[in-house]
């Protein structure tokens, strides 16, 4: 591959055409199905499927079918087919859903206004995940521009990741003779440790959500005439939490929830770690005086990578402040999100933080924890040498900087499903959301200079993946 010429390419397709669409793409506030039930007839949703297809059409790359799948309620699949100028077979993945507003955009900036800033496009969805598609087929396009064999390509692009991709097992199923065996799949849905090198992920957690609901009253009830008497829901929350999380360091106290580190993965977090530093903690927005869980680089990567750990997304039962008078609440709904060790059952870790939160509960109130979803996380199958080599070779020419590997503290359905479905498969799962970048909360951008690089990088695999299907 001409790096420089292929670098030079990729810019000029980037701020020429891609960088307009994306922002069009911003403009549409097309969320995910569970944050909007009624995408289907606010058509968000189809605008953008329609937007991102209108451009895949556009692309003068040989024998290039896109279509727009659609199965009844489900969400919209945009599927893409590009015969193989070389043997082989490879999928390219994202999605294009979006996660909700959030609050706390910075001034100037919103999520569905796109703005232009420093070389980062602002916006919600841009990074998250908006760029897959264009990102993938201008790597192919590359290929073929500079005369180097690639393998059948087909490129998934999903629209409903954010709420747990139940619409895409339908989908891979229909379209498995379509879909066929790939060899290779390329995920653009992932982190990167910095902007300065090609990041693989080599694992993602899995994701327990529930609801914990506390019910001691019928009726709220004047804190005058009921505390003291009737019992605080929110200090049974505290006491329920406390069972499943220690509240001086966070860790979880259940066995369930844990799994044995596989070395590998050890030493490759030492190796980030090294690498990053304090940039581990510094891409968190902490406000001044605020401090991480430790100052060792090494362990909070192992906390954020292949150790359970708990958060509070939510709440029911709270009135607003202004409307918050002098009352004992009667309710207390908190919704629950466990992150899970990549190879951790999710099924039995769902089941043990059901038991142990229901057991026996305080003052014979009525508490329940209702298990919303329990994926399972992921773990790389051992990099093929020619892959290892092809992305360190892809980091060095476009970034002057060698791969690094390491987990992702989210989670992908998409990637566990297939890593089910075809475990011989090698895996290339990359991004663009690095320090700061922010998707899911405010002032979300993608990284302009680092989605074109890692555009020529994802080129120089396939390319490479080709080769190797020749051998």
């Amino acid at each position: 591959m001409d790096f420089p010429l292929a670098l030079r390419q990729t810019g000029e397709t980037f701020s020429n055409s891609i960088v307009p669409r994306l922002c069009d793409y911003i403009r549409i506030p097309n969320k995910s199905p569970d944050f909007d039930p009624d995408w289907k007839a606010h058509g968000h949703m189809d605008r953008a499927a329609d937007l991102m297809a209108a451009w895949c059409r556009e692309q003068k790359i040989k024998g290039l079918k896109v279509e727009i799948v659609r199965a009844g309620d489900r969400t919209p699949l945009l599927f893409c087919e590009i015969p193989g100028t070389g043997p082989g077979s490879a999928l390219l993945y994202g999605h294009m859903d979006k996660q909700p507003e959030f609050t706390g955009w910075a001034e100037g900036l919103s999520p569905w206004e796109p703005v232009l800033r420093d070389g980062r496009l602002y916006g919600r969805g841009g990074a998250d995940d908006g760029y897959a598609v264009f990102s993938s087929l201008t790597a192919i396009r590359l290929l073929q521009e500079q005369g180097i064999p690639h393998a059948r390509c087909v490129v998934l692009i999903e629209a409903c990741e954010e709420s747990g991709s139940y619409d895409l097992p339908h989908y891979v199923e229909s379209l498995a003779d379509r879909i066929g065996t790939p060899s290779l799949v390329v995920c653009l849905d992932a982190e990167c440790g910095n902007y300065d090198q090609l990041w693989c992920t080599t694992s993602l957690r899995g994701n327990l959500v529930g609801t914990l609901s506390i019910e001691v009253l019928t009726e709220g009830v004047h804190s005058g005439a009921g505390t003291g008497v009737a019992p605080s829901v929110f200090r049974i929350a505290r006491t329920l939490l406390a069972r499943v999380e220690n509240d001086v360091n966070g860790d979880l106290l259940l066995d369930e929830l844990y799994v044995d580190i596989p070395s590998a993965r050890l030493s490759q977090a030492r190796a980030a770690a090294a690498v990053l530093g304090d940039q581990v903690a510094g891409k968190i927005p902490f406000v001044p005086g605020a401090r991480p869980l430790t100052d060792a680089p090494y362990e909070l990567i192992l906390n954020n990578t292949w150790r359970p750990t708990l958060t509070i997304t939510g709440a029911g039962g709270l009135p607003a402040l202004q409307n918050a008078g002098n009352v004992l609440l009667p309710r207390l709904d908190l919704k629950l999100s466990f992150r899970l060790p990549p190879t951790n059952d999710a099924a039995i870790a769902a089941a043990a933080v059901k038991k142990r939160l229901e057991a026996d509960p305080p003052y014979g109130a009525r508490v329940s924890f209702d298990v919303g979803s329990s994926l399972a996380g992921w773990n790389a199958p051992a990099l093929a040498p020619w892959l290892e080599r092809s992305m360190r070779e892809a980091s060095s020419a476009t970034f002057g900087r060698d791969t690094m590997y390491l987990g992702t503290g989210g989670s992908i359905p998409f990637i566990g499903m297939l890593g089910e479905r075809f475990p011989e498969t090698q895996f290339l799962v990359t991004g663009v959301l690095g320090p700061h970048a922010n998707a899911h909360g405010p002032n979300e951008f993608l990284h302009l200079a680092y989605a074109q690089n890692l555009t020529v990088c994802v080129a120089k695999v396939l390319g490479d993946h080709s080769l190797q299907a020749v051998g």
